[in-house]
């Protein structure tokens, strides 16, 4: 067979197929859910008042080539129910360059499902366009209903999520490795099929209802035709304001904001949503009508992204994270005591970016003014002083298992609260996505050393000298 690959006819990158369907995405969310039109319209005029406030902030995020990606970052959330529909969500996925990074428990949360978010990996691929996808499998074998169980399963194996175009197209991609113009545009048609909203359940209302009792987020995985969007959510660049904005524009946002507290250098993710949606849904009857009902699983949400820590600083905000949440165990009802522990406890986390560095608590992105000039070359804090060295942090691009759990039972009436032992098991995750999952630390620390190889190899240093300040950069992090 002929290739088609010719100088006028290439085959379109990955971050190019990614950038159009994040954008068709979003425009059939607008479309299904308006208050997500509102809340995008919100967030890019909020961003563009702390860019013109703050010409530092515009100058950091030009400096890291991540100022163009803030007004088109979005991120989805879908819920997957079998494994053969993980194994495909991947292979969809590597079409737009996208790779499962981390693996996420949420049952100690009481949530059954674990998950892993599909997202760019490299630098460059993730300035272009950082769409994220957190996809989440059912567990179950933690339905505790046996019945149940093997009725979720029937029902499962009934349906097929992906249509027939979009999976030739995918085997089409793996073979060509990449999809042509014309290709594209029919791949990002049918993908789109798989996460649109269903207004038919495919259940009767008294089966859906059997889930639902049994915990809402199962009735929302096994009771439909497939993993529809329940949230598309944009970046803000100060997610206080947007909290307090909401309420303004029709929205109710939840009580809290997950996530760290305010910070002057924010680190990992904070988030807040407003409440599902209740929609009408057309369920199944024994005499062939349809029978009116309703179901809530879509809701707005919002969030703001700091830096990327390294497991030492990780493992100080979980320290101090838990130290919240054991003072305040119901944030939903004590908000404002959950907001003060909160504050009062991430005073032990530093908020200035040299200590931040020098202890080793998050990656930074290193870059080189070759205008200054030095002679000390074996103490990489000296080059940053004199700011030979300049260095920015890396921007989280993953998420935070008990904070998507927050944003999900706010949702939840408190009757729905279940208890689910944590029962990690990422083997069996992995078995069922058909690879391993990637170490968001390891990239992290490979986008940190790059940059820092380079500066170095731009200032002259031999390996010698390069491995040394490469040491004292490792060494803080331990």
């Amino acid at each position: 067979m002929k290739s088609r690959i010719t100088s006028n006819n290439p085959l379109v990158a990955a971050s190019t197929i990614r950038a159009r369907f994040a954008q068709a995405m979003s425009s059939m969310y607008r479309f299904e859910v308006p208050l997500y039109g509102t809340l995008v319209d919100m967030v890019q005029q909020i961003n563009q008042r702390e860019l013109d406030n703050h010409p530092e902030l515009h100058h950091d995020l030009e400096n890291t080539d991540s100022i163009q990606r803030i007004s088109d970052e979005r991120h989805g959330a879908i819920r997957l129910g079998k494994a053969e529909e993980l194994f495909n969500m991947r292979r969809l996925f590597a079409v737009m360059g996208m790779f499962p990074v981390g693996y996420y428990d949420l049952t100690e949360a009481g949530i059954p499902v674990h998950s892993t978010a599909f997202r760019p990996v490299q630098l460059d691929q993730l300035n272009a366009n950082p769409f994220r996808v957190f996809t989440s499998l059912l567990r179950l074998d933690l339905i505790p209903d046996q019945a149940l169980r093997t009725r979720a399963t029937e029902l499962l194996g009934q349906r097929q999520i992906f249509t027939s175009g979009v999976l030739k197209l995918i085997e089409t991609f793996e073979q060509q490795q990449g999809l042509y113009s014309d290709q594209v545009d029919h791949f990002i048609a049918e993908a789109l099929e798989t996460f649109r909203w269903h207004h038919h359940a495919t259940v009767d209302l008294e089966t859906y209802q059997l889930f639902l009792n049994s915990h809402r987020l199962i009735a929302d995985i096994v009771c439909f035709h497939g993993p529809h969007i329940n949230h598309l959510t944009p970046r803000t660049l100060n997610i206080d304001s947007a909290q307090q904005q909401m309420q303004s524009v029709g929205m109710q946002p939840k009580a809290i904001i997950e996530g760290p507290p305010r910070r002057s250098h924010p680190i990992l993710l904070r988030q807040t949503s407003f409440r599902a949606l209740d929609e009408e849904i057309l369920f199944k009857s024994g005499d062939g009508e349809m029978q009116p009902g309703s179901h809530s699983a879509r809701f707005g949400e919002i969030e703001q992204r700091g830096m990327a820590l390294t497991p030492k600083g990780r493992k100080l905000y979980d320290q101090l994270l838990n130290e919240v949440r054991a003072a305040v165990p119901d944030s939903i009802n004590h908000a404002a005591a959950y907001r003060t522990q909160l504050e009062t406890s991430f005073q032990r986390f530093p908020d200035e970016l040299d200590q931040i560095r020098r202890q080793g608590l998050a990656y930074f992105n290193y870059q080189i003014d070759i205008s200054y000039q030095t002679d000390e070359f074996n103490d990489l804090s000296a080059l940053i002083d004199q700011r030979i060295i300049q260095a920015y942090p890396i921007t989280y691009e993953d998420f935070l298992p008990i904070s998507a759990a927050g944003i999900f039972n706010s949702n939840l009436d408190q009757r729905e609260a279940q208890s689910f032992s944590a029962s990690p098991n990422q083997q069996a995750f992995e078995r069922d996505l058909g690879c391993a999952v990637i170490n968001e630390f390891d990239e992290y620390a490979r986008i940190q050393q790059q940059s820092l190889q380079a500066c170095l190899r731009q200032l002259g240093l031999d390996q010698a000298a390069q491995t040394l300040l490469i040491h004292q950069l490792e060494s803080a992090e331990l």
